[in-house]
């Protein structure tokens, strides 16, 4: 086996379901930016009708704006939420498969280390960042130009740049799972629901300051579209810790996976 035979095979399975969550992305976005014209004649009721725990697990600001529509409705909604689940369950499916299916020890028969497995599996995920993130960049810019708006492109690419470390953790969290669980539907629903509940996490504790503290574990704390797109404030140093935070991820993964016996 090549050294790189299996990212490319990985690669190649992610290519039509990425394709198909654009195509969700799309039909959403359509709907979302339907809404923006109501939205904006009547952001300051809206914002006051909502609860301030969906207001902050949003991130609505200046919904009156096509920025702050986009980051409070578009990006919390379909990427944080949709794009970060889908990338979990897709991590968390990769080694538990092949494991529970037998492949694994084909794989591991040739020459081809357990570190590099996991490396070109999680290495495999550049197809749907690349095709999800080029997706709902065409979605975002389509859906602005129909509303005869505009939209920094220098801070729509930050939006997505900035997002990649956060689609990591997301990736890390599910390869934890894919080589500590036994069973496919288990890791990929753990996986899923732990994304989604680290998300409500960070709502919940920014409710109340004395369990703010609750937030810091919940990878979306560190990536806000808001403000990337409404203030063009670029968060380098939470992209970093996020970045720690896979590699942290990534290494757990590979100790667990080298020491398993299969």
């Amino acid at each position: 086996m090549a050294t790189t035979a299996l990212l490319r095979l990985e690669s190649r399975g992610y290519f039509r379901s990425s394709l198909v969550l654009v195509a969700l992305f799309a039909i959403v976005g359509v709907f979302l930016f339907a809404a923006f014209p109501g939205f904006a004649d009547e952001a300051e009721l809206i914002e006051e009708a909502f609860p301030p725990f969906l207001a902050g697990l949003l991130g609505f600001e200046a919904l009156h704006t096509i920025e702050g529509f986009v980051s409070g409705y578009v990006y919390p909604l379909l990427w944080i939420v949709f794009a970060g689940i889908y990338v979990a369950y897709l991590s968390a499916g990769t080694v538990v498969r092949d494991v529970r299916e037998r492949r694994m020890d084909l794989t591991l028969s040739y020459p081809i280390s357990r570190e590099s497995v996991v490396l070109q599996k999680v290495a495999a995920l550049w197809v749907p960042l690349v095709v999800l993130n080029v997706g709902l960049i065409a979605v975002v810019f389509a859906g602005v130009t129909v509303l005869g708006e505009s939209i920094d492109p220098v801070a729509l690419a930050m939006v997505h740049l900035l997002s990649i470390p956060y689609l990591l953790v997301c990736a890390g969290i599910g390869i934890v799972l894919s080589v500590t669980l036994d069973r496919i539907e288990t890791a990929q629903v753990s996986a899923l629901g732990l994304v989604f509940v680290l998300w409500l996490v960070e709502g919940l504790s920014e409710m109340d300051p004395d369990y703010e503290w609750l937030g810091v574990v919940a990878p979306s704390r560190y990536y806000d579209p808001s403000a990337i797109l409404v203030h063009g404030e670029y968060a380098y140093a939470d992209a970093g810790i996020l970045l720690i935070a896979f590699l942290a991820l990534l290494a757990v993964a590979i100790v667990i996976f080298t020491r398993r016996d299969l």
